[in-house]
């Protein structure tokens, strides 16, 4: 047995939830929040035999889009603020991020 732990961005995992439970996929959906933009994800813990582990995978990459975004830059830290433009850059978001943990036992009471 495996433990997935698929980190999306929000605004994928309506969709991903929808296409887990579709194929019998039994999601636990947690709130979190990202490092490098301070923006809501969605952390899903799925728990599945091995043999369902690569079609448990297909459905995240299929759900899961990569696309570019234009974010502003954090000013800069015990410089003059003043003097600070902020430009927008284009950074890629989306996609997923996604950890498989062997599980030894599984209890549900």
């Amino acid at each position: 047995m495996k433990l997935i732990i698929a980190v999306a961005q929000d605004k994928d995992s309506n969709r991903l939830v929808d296409a887990l439970g579709e194929e019998n996929f039994k999601t636990t959906k947690l709130a979190t929040t990202g490092g490098f933009l301070k923006e809501g994800n969605t952390t899903l813990m799925i728990g599945c035999e091995d043999e369902y582990v690569d079609e448990a995978l297909q459905i995240i990459r299929d759900n899961c889009s990569q696309r570019e975004q234009m974010v502003a830059p954090i000013s800069p830290m015990g410089g003059n603020a003043d003097s600070y433009i902020p430009k927008p850059v284009k950074v890629e978001v989306g996609g997923a991020t996604v950890f498989i943990l062997p599980i030894e036992s599984f209890f549900q009471f």
